[in-house]
């Protein structure tokens, strides 16, 4: 099947694209790597009256450290993530995800900003950026806001941008000392969807755990940050009770449902387990005994 028809816009400045959102609103659709855009549209299950491609928007491909975050430019594709030394010298949680998203066609090509943008419920790096604690920054012609990952998907495929807006960047606040991450991943095969899968990150302060942070994928409506789990694991000692606690509160609060990739309780049980083995490694790695 072909897209319906459309018309095509491609910008030089981001105050051009910003322009173009205002002008046409829920009419037009940003397109990056568009590797969810393009299929929708073939299958028609969207149909916008006008594309606005940004890929040739100058600043907004950079990965850098400055001022306490990590900043990675929307327009920052997946493999790009994945080769950076930053990344994986200073950020294990995203070093292990990154490799991990579809298959080497989408890495190349599909953006940062677009997954998340995106809003799917199964997207890797939604419960990253909630494990982490990362914001987005989106542009208008009205200015800038900062929304907290908690915040920006509002359901499946929804996300609380305004049809005007531009995802430019992500924000990623720097590890302290001591910190540790990971994300663990149960797929069918090479490049599908996750069945489950769980990020993880953890700091160490004085032989007790600072602060954790726990992204669930594909097993909710949106990602979900298991926040029973993160409290309960603040100021406690690292260890196998930590550890279990935790990954039983993590699956009590996954809503999965039964499909053919497995059942709902099939599926609370992975969670527990990868929660669990996950914090044992990101402990390791940060330093604990």
């Amino acid at each position: 099947m072909l897209p319906a028809p459309f018309e095509y816009h491609r910008p030089d400045t981001l105050e051009e694209a910003l322009q173009l959102l205002a002008e046409h609103g829920e009419d037009a659709k940003v397109l990056a790597g568009g590797q969810s855009l393009i299929p929708l549209m073939k299958l028609r299950f969207a149909a916008p009256a006008r594309l606005i491609d940004v890929n040739r928007i100058a600043g907004l491909d950079a990965i850098e450290e400055a001022e306490g975050f990590l900043r990675i430019g929307a327009l920052v594709r997946h493999n790009s993530l994945a080769a950076s030394d930053l990344i994986k010298e200073r950020y294990p949680t995203i070093a292990a995800a990154a490799p991990l998203i579809s298959d080497p066609i989408v890495r190349n090509l599909g953006t940062i900003g677009g997954s998340l943008a995106h809003a799917d419920p199964s997207g890797d790096l939604g419960s990253v950026m909630l494990a982490l604690g990362a914001s987005v920054v989106v542009r208008s012609t009205g200015g800038e806001r900062e929304i907290a990952a908690t915040n920006l998907a509002e359901g499946p495929f929804q996300s609380s941008l305004a049809p005007n807006e531009l995802l430019t960047e992500i924000r990623v606040p720097s590890p302290p000392p001591r910190s540790g991450g990971t994300y663990l991943k149960l797929e069918r095969k090479v490049g599908d969807f996750a069945t489950v899968a769980a990020a993880i990150f953890l700091t160490l302060e004085n032989g007790a755990i600072g602060r954790a942070g726990i992204g669930l994928t594909s097993v909710g409506l949106t990602n979900l940050k298991a926040e029973a789990a993160e409290t309960v694991l603040g100021g406690a000692s690292p260890g196998e009770d930590a550890w279990t606690e935790a990954g039983r509160l993590a699956a009590e609060a996954a809503q999965p449902s039964t499909d053919v990739r497995g059942s709902a309780d099939y599926k609370r049980h992975v969670v527990d387990v990868y929660v669990r083995r996950g914090l044992a490694t990101a402990a390791e790695m940060a330093g604990a005994a």
